[in-house]
């Protein structure tokens, strides 16, 4: 992390050249690979609130107006599928078999002991940086938008340094937090956060179009869950992977580098839960209030947008969002539409701060852990090492891209990304591997090494004429042991059980079948 922040701040060039060049390798040449990753994983199967606030206007007027996809998609089942392999895989290691509570411990079925040694740490090494870019990108765009809101408030003009300063207190205000501790740090501005953030919700929904959002909600709902399984495999074949790799490929980037993060935070809270409900929550429940959200402002900016256009001229948003490409500006030029906007603007600034925040605060948190292997606290002073690294990161990808910052930061995710989307993958199989192992459902390697299987009646024919010539063959398949034939009705009758390692133990009905 010291070597990108001293690379960036002194060879800015250099540097984003190589990014780019990779970004957009990865965006347009293989960003199937993020498609196909993600889909799998929510067929397989916390932290993203600030985006929700970043994007909650912008994307679904630009989807309005560029199709070909709708709003809550980004945000929807693949999203928090991508949390929840990881989830599932660092609880379960954790919990179940009483690993470490690192990001190697998901990968004990492949590499075994190994995890201990050089191959964990760099599998560790690997989640670490990418939680502080994944967490360093968000607090960027949040910069952005909250000098967006203070130029619409009070004037202030888009600038590097002022991100830089917001960067600043963004960083202070975290690690006070994160030395604070969970209980009296991280937690309290958690609810506080989305209590603000809901209370925000309900007022654009109260002064909006409300019957329309109403019935938005509904219709976004089953619209959403019709063309879910087109837009899972959605390339944008014809477009040469243009608009997903603007879009989804970015998306899916920046969702697998907050997997670690996201993943570890929502093990430690589901500790005692099934399998099944873990997945029900993690993936259900955010999904509905990401539909409720994306509906509420999405439609709301829609109708805001329909009532500023003219015969053939697009709406204020759209020009806003679309034609100037200004996303973080989108939110607070919605607002203006609301009545008391100067209340309004510097409520939502206030939650976009702590969110990102919490952001900050529960990620150092989480990475402290994943650094140092155990539940416990570490020192104070790997959790400031953290907290700052977020900042640094963040700040210095911002100042030095200039007005090119929301492009940089998508180019870094999406290099950072890539490998860690195998690699979560790759933990997908192994928690997979890793249960049938613990349940005893992972079936022996098939060989030829067991008998011959004679109908009953060859059997005792041949034994009646030579006894010693059965012994090559049974009447039971040796491998498919699980039935054993009714001598009077000729019917199966289960008689076995099969251990979890895969070997079978037998009982005296067996025993005394083939020596009848």
């Amino acid at each position: 992390m010291i070597l990108f922040t001293l690379a960036m701040g002194f060879f800015p060039g250099p540097v984003q050249s190589g990014f780019g060049a990779l970004a957009d390798v990865m965006r347009y040449d293989i960003g199937w690979v993020f498609t196909l990753g993600a889909t799998a994983m929510l067929v397989f199967a916390a932290g993203v609130g600030a985006i929700l606030m970043f994007f909650g206007v912008a994307e679904p007027i630009n989807h309005d107006a560029v199709p070909p996809t709708i709003g809550t998609f980004h945000f929807g089942f693949q999203l928090w599928a991508i949390q929840v392999v990881p989830g599932l895989a660092f609880a379960y290691f954790t919990y179940k078999r009483n690993l470490p509570p690192r990001a190697s411990s998901a990968f004990q079925p492949f590499i075994g002991d190994r995890i201990h040694g050089p191959w964990g740490k760099a599998i560790d090494i690997m989640a670490i940086v990418a939680t502080v870019f994944g967490i360093a990108v968000s607090i960027g765009l949040g910069a952005m938008q909250i000098n967006a809101g203070l130029t619409y408030v009070y004037g202030v003009p888009m600038q590097g340094w002022i991100q830089a300063l917001t960067i600043a207190l963004i960083t202070g205000a975290g690690l006070t937090s994160v030395l604070l501790g969970m209980d009296k740090g991280v937690n309290r501005l958690s609810y506080l956060n989305i209590l603000m953030a809901v209370a925000l919700m309900l007022f654009v929904l109260m002064w909006g179009a409300t019957m329309d959002t109403f019935r938005g909600v509904v219709e976004t709902a089953g619209r959403y869950l019709y063309n879910l399984p087109v837009l899972s495999f959605f390339n944008d074949f014809s477009g040469s992977g243009q608009w997903t790799g603007d879009w989804t490929v970015f998306y899916w980037a920046w969702a697998v580098t907050w997997s670690p993060f996201v993943g570890m935070f929502i093990a430690k809270i589901s500790r005692g839960r099934t399998i099944r409900e873990f997945v029900i929550a993690t993936i259900g429940m955010p999904t509905s209030f990401v539909i409720v959200w994306m509906s509420v402002w999405g439609i709301s900016g829609i109708v805001q947008d329909q009532a500023t256009a003219t015969s053939g001229v697009s709406g204020e948003l759209v020009e806003t969002v679309v034609d100037d490409g200004n996303i973080e500006a989108a939110l607070f030029q919605f607002l203006q539409g609301y009545p008391a906007f100067g209340f309004v603007a510097v409520f939502t600034l206030i939650v976009i701060v702590i969110f990102f925040v919490t952001s900050m605060d529960s990620g150092a948190l989480v990475m402290d852990g994943i650094a140092s292997g155990h539940e416990d606290a570490g020192p104070k002073r790997q959790r400031v090492f953290w907290t700052v690294s977020i900042g640094a990161v963040c700040t210095v990808i911002l100042v030095t891209a200039g007005e090119n910052g929301f492009n940089a930061m998508q180019e870094v995710i999406i290099v950072i990304g890539l490998p860690l989307m195998i690699l979560t993958f790759i933990m997908m199989l192994s928690l997979l591997q890793a249960v049938r192992e613990d349940y005893g459902s992972a079936r022996p390697i098939r060989t030829r090494q067991w008998r011959r299987v004679l109908p009953l009646e060859e059997f005792h024919r041949r034994a009646q004429e030579e006894p010693s010539a059965t012994e090559e063959f049974v009447i039971c398949s040796e491998y498919e042991v699980g039935t054993e034939p009714d001598f009077d009705t000729h019917q199966p009758q289960t008689w076995h059980w099969q251990r979890g390692d895969g070997t079978v133990e037998e009982n005296d009905a067996y025993q005394k079948g083939q020596q009848s």
